[in-house]
């Protein structure tokens, strides 16, 4: 894993650069919701984008990625770059140019310890990262909610990921310990405790991203919203669709079976997480897990978002009586989400390793995790100038 020291040798700075941490997130439940006015549980995790950035001198922009071993130089950013990274930053950097703030000429390099494709935002983590430290180097004082908006809106409208609120809110809202009840229709939150008792939560990660997030991420969108149009034949005053009522009978409704099952997961989404709030502030990690085993049914069967490695692994955990498990993210690939009791970690692992590895020759990685603070700037101790 590449350390600050690495990020911060990696440019020729000419001037002492600042440094930035921007987290990865989970989300505990309410998955695909957020574009719909859901709400939705993340909490921030302590895996990390790291941010060194600098001014420089000339109007131009150079960016260096640690992982990818690239540097890439740009003297214009009002259009995507082949570099697929590089167009997270040059989103932010046009989103703050619309707002008719002048980006001036900077170094930055860009390291961290998100594993990609593993369904836990690095997208957003870098979004969020950029924006914040644009924030405080040009001493705009934007607010958190501000640069969770602007960071989204990179992503919806210059990368072309139609993602909702979430993952950029809770980045730059994020609390140690404590879980983010956000209110995506509104933007309200709160700060929930975790209490799990005596079990945890931990990461695996499936090692496999199908390429059809993106395509079929904005799909599912576009399917809700032609749902919520005929849906509002018969309910005109309906905000979003997640507002539907819980009871409502769907066959009332003129939806095509394809659209009754997104909006049933919906729904289902909808009184799991009010399940999984009351089960969390009550101690009762064991019902929990129900919930998560449930969401990750209806992800699977209902939304078809999953896929085959991420179904395997859920169905391995449940064998196995491990209290909860299911897919986070996007989907077709990615995480998967454990809720275990302490001490079978091991046992765990070794087990699911084996099968998963049998049956698809893949090497499963695992990620145990501690929740942690949102975005925020680190002191540089160690930089030497070149």
């Amino acid at each position: 894993m590449f350390s600050i020291s690495d990020l911060l040798k990696s440019l020729p700075f000419h001037n002492k650069p600042r440094l930035f941490i921007s987290p990865a997130r989970i989300n505990i439940i309410g998955e695909h919701v957020d574009y719909l006015g859901g709400l939705v549980l993340p909490a921030t995790i302590d895996l990390h984008t790291q941010i060194a950035i600098s001014p420089f001198p000339e109007k131009k922009w150079i960016f260096h990625s640690v992982q990818f071993h690239e540097t890439v130089e740009l003297k214009n950013f009002s259009y995507q770059n082949e570099h697929k990274w590089v167009n997270y930053i040059l989103g932010v950097f046009v989103e703050f140019e619309k707002k008719g703030i002048e980006i001036p000429g900077l170094q930055i390099a860009i390291s961290g310890t998100i594993p990609h494709g593993a369904g836990l935002s690095s997208s957003a983590s870098l979004e969020v990262g950029i924006g914040f430290a644009l924030s405080e180097i040009l001493r705009l004082g934007l607010s958190r909610k501000e640069i969770a908006l602007i960071a989204q809106k990179a992503e919806n409208e210059f990368v072309g990921m139609k993602c909702g609120i979430m993952d950029q809110f809770v980045i730059a809202n994020g609390q140690k310990n404590s879980a983010l009840l956000l209110d995506t229709s509104t933007l309200n939150f709160e700060y929930k405790n975790i209490n799990l008792g005596n079990c945890e939560f931990y990461l695996i990660d499936s090692k496999v991203k199908h390429e059809l997030e993106a395509s079929d991420y904005n799909v599912r969108r576009k399917e809700c919203e032609e749902a919520l149009i005929k849906i509002k034949e018969k309910f005109p005053d309906l905000v979003n669709l997640y507002s539907l009522s819980i009871d409502q009978n769907l066959d009332e409704l003129n939806l095509s079976n394809k659209l009754k099952k997104r909006v049933k997961h919906v729904l289902g989404e909808k009184k799991r997480t009010e399940d999984a709030i009351y089960y969390l502030n009550s101690g009762r990690p064991d019902q929990l897990g129900k919930v998560l085993y449930e969401s990750h049914a209806s992800l699977s069967n209902l939304y078809e978002v999953s896929c085959q490695e991420i179904d395997f692994l859920v169905d391995l955990l449940h064998n196995e009586d491990v209290i909860g498990a299911r897919m986070i993210g996007g989907g077709f690939g990615g995480c998967v989400l454990v809720l275990d009791k302490i001490g079978n970690f091991e046992r765990i692992s070794n087990r699911v390793w084996k099968d998963y590895y049998s049956q698809f020759n893949i090497q499963l990685e695992f990620y145990r995790f501690q929740i942690d603070d949102g975005v925020r700037e680190i002191e540089v101790t160690e930089w030497i100038q070149t």
